[in-house]
């Protein structure tokens, strides 16, 4: 199998620079008439499948299938193995960190044979970027990526992640060692990305990176898809913007909720070329 950096590439120059999220919040299941239970869950689940098959990239929130325990797990899993069915590559926003073999466990889980792994997961790099390193050793042996916490969108974060430390941001040294891993893992497309939010101050420089760079933040937090072009020095086509609640908010009709996914991809097309 081509490794993630390339699959995630061609599947962005052919459908588009989009991350579509899988966020089942109460206020949307209410506001579709769904139940907040497992089967409303799963109800929710199969429109998004259906409405988003044959898109580039889905995100499904690993927060909102947790709150059902067991069954939310059953959901997830089987919401995610349908979107590979159809063509979508998955990644899971699970934001796993920790250390030793426990980061070893949550790699087995999400990125190697697992009825969870998806094609790709975010990740904390905050115990110590090396602290990934089981992860990342993982998935770069089963083709899939990781998408590495360094500027987020909430305010709170701030206050950490431009911290300087030795001259440089929390931040950059993140991007940094991304960028270092994927050097090493020789040419071609990098398997790791960075996590860049869409209202980040001063983001941190991701030309170097030789990786994609999620961008959540977009639409229901303040993110203008018109001011993403070019975020931290990108290259063309290496910003994958992640949008969840402005077109989540147009179900729970398939054919509203894949035109509202459709005019998002449009909006978000220029990207590939600036």
């Amino acid at each position: 199998m081509p490794g993630f950096g390339a699959r995630l590439r061609d599947a962005t120059s052919q459908r588009g620079p989009l991350c579509l999220g899988i966020d089942p919040h109460p206020e949307l299941l209410r506001a579709w008439e769904l139940p907040a239970t497992a089967a409303g869950l799963a109800a929710f689940c199969d429109t998004c499948v259906e409405a988003y098959a044959g898109f580039a990239v889905v995100k499904p929130q690993v927060a909102f299938f947790e709150a059902y325990g067991a069954a939310g797990y059953a959901v997830l899993e089987r919401t995610i193995a349908a979107l590979r069915a159809a063509g979508v590559l998955v990644l899971a926003d699970a934001k796993r960190g920790d250390i030793g073999s426990t980061m070893a466990a949550y790699a087995q889980a999400w990125v190697a044979d697992s009825p969870l792994a998806a094609d790709a997961v975010t990740a904390s790099p905050y115990p110590g970027f090396g602290a990934l390193q089981p992860l990342l050793d993982t998935a770069a042996a089963h083709a899939r990526g990781v998408f590495v916490l360094a500027a987020t969108s909430n305010p709170e974060g701030a206050a950490l992640q431009r911290a300087v430390a030795d001259g440089q941001t929390v931040a950059q040294r993140i991007v940094d060692a991304a960028a270092a891993v994927n050097r090493a893992a020789g040419p071609g497309p990098g398997f790791v990305g960075v996590v860049v939010g869409a209202t980040a101050p001063d983001p941190p420089d991701v030309s170097a990176l030789n990786g994609p760079v999620l961008v959540p933040g977009v639409g229901a937090q303040g993110g203008r898809v018109q001011a993403l072009g070019g975020l931290g020095g990108a290259v063309p086509g290496q910003l994958l913007p992640a949008v969840s609640r402005d077109v989540l908010r147009a179900g729970p009709r398939v054919a509203d909720l894949r035109a509202a996914a459709e005019r998002m991809r449009d909006a978000v097309a220029y990207l590939a070329a600036v």
